[in-house]
C-alpha cells in the first residue's frame, strides 16, 4: 500500500504543471467572477469611450462647418447689402474663397424671393449663365430655404428654441453641407451652402491596453489566493468572502484607474477639437473682409459664427479669437459628467458579476438550472416575453417619471433631465381644487384630487350599476321554468360580445344632441333637446350608461353560474321552514355567492378604474375636462401636452393606488376562500 501510495503522489506532483495550477485559479469562483467583470466592465467601457471621442469629433467638425457657414453668410449679406444686383462680383468673390480654401470646397447662394440662384461654384451650375431661376430638380433647395425661414419664424415667436435653423447634413461619404439663412435688413433674404470634405481621423484608441487591465489584478488575486486558499480547492466560508474582498478591492482600483485615463482622454480631445475650432476661426478672419470680419474680430463679445444649429451663440470662443476659459471649463464638466455616471454604471455591473460568481450564486444557480432544465425551458419563452414587453417598459416609466422629459428635449439623455421627486410633489401637493372668485366657487378641473375624485365615483356607481343589473338578470334566468331561456341569455350576452370601442361610439351617436335618437325621443314627446356633454352632472351620466350596458353581462354570467351551483334542497328546506323569498335571499343565495361574487367585483372595480375607451370615445372628459378619470388624463398630458415624465409619474400614481387595492383584494380573496372552506 505504501508503494501504491508514493506512486499516486508522484503522479499527481507530475501532472500539477503551470497551466494546470493556472486553470484550476480561473475556475476559483472570485477569479472567475474577477475576470469577468473587467472584461465586461473594459469592453463596455471601451465602447462608451469611442462613442464619446466620436462624438466630440463629429461636433468639432460641425463647429467648423458652421463657423465657415456663418462667415459665408454674414459675408455674402454684406455684399448684397452694397448692391443686391452684383452678382457677378459676388460669384468671383465666391471663386477666390474656394481657391484660398486647403480643401475642396464648393458654394452656392440661393434667393427666396423668386427662387433664384445668385451664385454657385458647383461646375455644373457655373456651366450656365448666373443668376437664375431655380430648376425643377433644384426645387428641394428652395423648399430646404423655406423650411429654415419657418423654423426661425416659429422659434421666434413661440420664445423657445426647438426648430434647427441651420441645417447640416452629409452629402456623401467623407463630406459635410452646412446651409445657413442669411438677412437683409433683419430677415431671411435666402441662405449660403457651403460644403467640404472631411478629414480622416483614426477611431480613438482604449485609454489603457486590455491585456494590462485583466491580467494584472488577476495576478495580484493569484498571490492572495495563495495565502487566504492554501488548500487549493474552491474557497468556502471565511476564505470565500475574504477572497471576494480582495477581487473587489483589485477589481475598483483598477477600474479608478482606467476611468481616470479615460476622463483625462476624453478631456484632451475635446481640448483638441477647440484647439481646431480655434485655428478654423484664424484662417476665417484672415480671408474675410469688410463689415463682417470687423463684426467677428470685435473683442470681448460672444463670437457671432461659432453658434448652434439653432443659431445661438456656444460662448466657448470669443469674437476676437480667444477661448473663453471658464466656458470651455463649464462645457468639459458637462461633458464628463454623464460620461463618468456611465463609468460609474459599468463599476457596478463588474461589481454584480464578481458578487455572483464569488459569493456561489453562479454554481447555485447552475446546480438548479441543471436540476430543473426542462420546467426553465418551458417557461423561458414566456419569461422573455414578460421582461420586453412588461417590465422593461415598466421600468423605463418608472425611471421617466423622475425626469423633466418634454417633447422640446427628447434628444438630451435622462441623466440630464432628472428632477427627482419634483413630477410627484407637482402632482400630490397641488391642492388648488376650488378657489372663490368674484363669481362664485370654481373648481379646478385639472387638478388631480379631483380627477381622483372623479374616477372614484365613475368605479363605484358603475361597479354598483354592473351588479345590480347582473344581479336582477340572473336571478330572472335562474327562475325554473322560464320558456326561452337560451334566447334570453345569447341576447343579453350580446353587449359584451361586441367590441367595447365599437359600443362606445354607437352611445356617443345616440347622444348627440341634434341628431341623437335619445334627444329625437326626447323630442316626439314634446321635451327640449339635451346637451349632453355641456353639463358635467349629464356628461357623466353618458359614460355611466354606455359602460353599464357593457359591464352587466359580465356579471349576469358570474352570478348565473353562482346561482346554478346552489342546491335546490336548500331552498326547500327554507321554506318548510316558512323563510320568505327576502329571507331566502339575504340568508341562502347572497351568502353562498359571496366566494363567486367578490372576485368578480374586485376584477370589476380595476377594469372599470382603467376604463379608457368609454371616457375617451364617449363624452371625452367634457365639459373641460370636469370628467376625465386618471387614465384618460395621463394620456391627454403625455399625447396632448407632450409633458411625457409628468405623465409617467401620474401613471405611476395611478399604479401605486390600484397596488393599496391589489393587497386589499389579497386579503378579501384570502378571506373569501376561507368562507368557501
Amino acid at each position: 500500500m505504501s508503494e501504491l501510495a508514493h506512486y499516486r503522489a508522484t503522479q499527481s506532483r507530475a501532472a500539477d504543471t503551470p497551466a494546470r495550477r493556472t486553470l484550476r485559479f480561473l475556475l476559483q469562483p472570485a477569479a472567475l467572477g474577477l475576470l469577468l467583470a473587467l472584461l465586461v466592465a473594459a469592453l463596455l467601457g471601451n465602447w462608451f469611450y469611442r462613442q464619446a471621442t466620436g462624438s466630440l469629433v463629429a461636433d468639432e467638425r460641425s463647429r467648423i462647418a458652421i463657423l465657415e457657414g456663418s462667415a459665408l453668410a454674414d459675408f455674402v449679406a454684406g455684399r448684397l447689402a452694397m448692391d443686391p444686383d452684383d452678382t457677378a462680383s459676388l460669384q468671383q468673390s465666391l471663386l477666390d474663397w474656394v481657391d484660398r480654401s486647403p480643401y475642396d470646397d464648393q458654394i452656392r447662394v440661393v434667393r427666396l424671393g423668386g427662387a433664384r440662384l445668385l451664385a454657385s461654384t458647383y461646375a455644373p451650375e457655373r456651366a450656365n449663365e448666373l443668376p437664375r431661376r431655380l430648376t425643377r430638380d433644384e426645387k428641394w433647395l428652395y423648399d430646404l430655404g423655406q423650411e429654415l425661414r419657418a423654423a426661425a419664424d416659429t422659434n421666434a415667436a413661440e420664445g423657445v428654441f426647438r426648430k434647427p435653423q441651420i441645417d447640416v447634413s452629409r452629402p456623401g461619404q467623407g463630406r459635410i453641407r452646412v446651409t445657413v439663412p442669411y438677412l437683409v435688413d433683419g430677415a431671411i433674404a435666402g441662405f449660403v451652402q457651403h460644403e467640404r470634405p472631411l478629414e480622416t481621423v483614426p477611431p480613438a484608441r482604449a485609454p489603457l491596453p486590455l491585456l494590462l487591465v485583466v491580467v494584472l489584478p488577476l495576478a495580484v488575486l493569484w498571490l492572495a489566493a495563495l495565502k487566504l486558499n492554501r488548500t487549493g480547492g474552491v474557497a468556502a466560508g471565511a476564505a470565500r468572502w475574504m477572497l471576494f474582498v480582495a477581487a473587489l478591492v483589485l477589481f475598483s482600483a483598477a477600474w479608478y484607474v482606467y476611468a481616470s485615463r479615460a476622463l483625462a482622454g476624453l478631456e484632451d480631445v475635446a481640448m483638441a477639437g477647440q484647439a481646431a475650432v480655434a485655428d478654423a476661426y484664424g484662417d476665417l478672419r484672415a480671408r474675410v473682409t469688410g463689415e463682417a470680419a470687423a463684426q467677428a474680430t470685435a473683442a470681448g463679445e460672444p463670437n457671432p459664427w461659432d453658434v448652434d444649429e439653432f443659431q445661438r451663440p456656444r460662448g466657448l470662443l470669443m469674437a476676437d479669437g480667444a477661448v473663453d476659459t471658464a466656458a470651455t471649463q463649464a462645457a468639459l464638466a458637462n461633458l464628463n459628467a454623464p460620461f463618468a455616471r456611465a463609468l460609474w454604471g459599468n463599476w457596478a455591473l463588474g461589481a454584480v458579476i464578481l458578487a455572483f460568481f464569488a459569493l456561489g450564486v453562479a454554481r447555485k444557480l447552475h446546480e438548479t438550472l441543471s436540476e430543473y432544465r426542462y420546467a426553465y425551458f418551458y417557461v423561458t419563452p414566456a419569461m422573455i416575453g414578460m421582461l420586453v414587453l412588461v417590465f422593461f417598459p415598466f421600468a423605463y416609466g418608472i425611471t421617466l417619471s423622475f425626469t423633466g422629459q418634454t417633447i422640446f428635449n427628447t434628444n438630451q439623455p435622462l441623466t440630464e433631465l432628472w428632477v427627482g421627486l419634483q413630477n410627484y410633489a407637482d402632482i400630490i401637493g397641488d391642492f388648488d381644487v376650488a378657489r372663490r372668485t368674484a363669481a362664485g366657487w370654481v373648481i379646478n378641473y385639472q387638478n388631480f384630487y379631483w380627477t381622483l375624485f372623479i374616477t372614484i365615483c365613475w368605479t363605484v356607481s358603475n361597479v354598483a350599476v354592473g351588479v345590480t343589473l347582473g344581479m336582477i338578470l340572473a336571478l330572472t334566468l335562474n327562475t325554473p321554468g322560464l320558456r326561452f331561456k337560451p334566447i334570453y341569455r345569447v341576447l343579453l350576452i350580446l353587449p359584451w360580445a361586441i367590441p367595447n370601442y365599437i359600443t362606445a361610439l354607437i352611445w356617443k351617436a345616440l347622444f348627440h344632441q341634434q341628431f341623437g335618437a335619445i334627444n329625437q325621443g326626447i323630442q316626439m314627446l314634446g321635451g327640449e333637446p339635451v346637451a349632453w356633454f355641456d353639463g358635467v352632472f349629464s356628461s357623466f351620466m353618458t359614460g355611466l350608461a354606455t359602460n353599464g350596458w357593457l359591464s352587466f353581462p359580465f356579471m349576469m354570467v358570474v352570478i348565473l353560474g353562482g346561482l346554478q351551483s346552489i342546491s335546490a334542497d336548500m331552498y326547500e328546506a327554507a321554506t318548510v321552514e316558512g323563510a320568505t323569498r327576502r329571507q331566502q335571499f339575504w340568508s341562502i343565495t347572497l351568502p353562498l355567492l359571496k366566494p363567486t361574487l367578490v372576485p368578480a367585483v374586485i376584477l370589476s372595480v380595476v377594469w372599470t378604474f382603467n376604463m379608457f375607451n368609454v371616457i375617451y370615445l364617449v363624452s371625452g372628459g367634457e365639459p373641460a375636462g370636469a370628467n376625465e378619470i386618471l387614465i384618460t388624463k395621463a394620456y391627454k398630458i403625455a399625447f396632448e401636452e407632450y409633458r411625457y415624465a409628468y405623465s409617467a409619474a401620474y401613471s405611476t400614481v395611478i399604479f401605486l393606488i390600484l397596488l393599496v387595492y391589489g393587497v386589499f383584494q389579497t386579503r378579501m380573496t384570502r378571506a373569501t376562500e376561507a368562507v368557501h372552506t
